[in-house]
């Protein structure tokens, strides 16, 4: 999954080869048999007791594992306004809060905002994912106060091609490295480039489909 996360940050980079620390990416369990199930009851009926639950048990795998020790700032991967106000929650988000709980650090369901309503993902192939969420996810604001975080850590339920987590990796490094985001870097240019150098964004979710 670390692989695969990696390579498509890598890939969107394309010939800016500009260091970045190696983003972990890791879940609680494959999406196969009953623990589908987990997943889909959060996201589609509303329970929530199963969901907090394995969320908690997430969280204390990655409290006892030394590459999240440092994670300082946990973040739900955003719903479009729309489709949270049809559905009423955001289930990433039910998530990201009890992992950051379990960890000790806040959780910002507003850093990140999903700029335009894109298609289920679900019938899509890895390139049609990735063409989907490109560019679907902007920074809505960053803590640059010191002390500026420098591990985020991204949180969805289901980690497909990877696709979604990249694409607000990418949302994420381009407004601190000032690669896109030129408004909010010139504002606090000093701070972002020495922010941008030592940012590492990994990714934790429920569930992995088994490639």
């Amino acid at each position: 999954m670390a692989e695969s996360y990696n390579e498509l940050i890598q890939r969107s980079m394309g010939q800016n080869t500009k260091y970045q620390p190696y983003g972990y990416a890791v879940a609680l369990f494959f999406y196969k048999g009953g623990f589908r199930e987990i997943t889909k009851s959060l996201k589609y009926r509303r329970f929530f007791a199963a969901g907090r639950f394995f969320a908690r048990e997430l969280g204390n795998k990655l409290k006892e594992s030394p590459l999240f020790s440092d994670v300082d700032l946990v973040v739900p991967v955003p719903l479009h306004w729309m489709r949270r106000w049809q559905r009423g929650y955001n289930q990433a988000e039910v998530i990201a809060r009890e992992v950051a709980e379990v960890l000790g650090v806040p959780c910002d369901g507003k850093m990140l905002v999903r700029a335009r309503r894109t298609r289920s993902q679900t019938h899509l192939d890895a390139a049609g994912r990735a063409r989907n969420v490109s560019g679907a996810f902007r920074l809505r604001r960053f803590p640059f106060k010191i002390p500026a975080p420098h591990h985020i850590l991204l949180v969805d339920d289901v980690y497909t091609t990877g696709a979604t987590v990249a694409a607000c990796e990418r949302a994420i490094r381009e407004a601190v490295c000032g690669e896109t985001g030129e408004e909010l870097s010139e504002a606090v240019s000093g701070t972002a480039a020495r922010v941008g150098r030592r940012l590492r964004i990994s990714a934790a979710t429920l569930a992995c489909v088994e490639k």
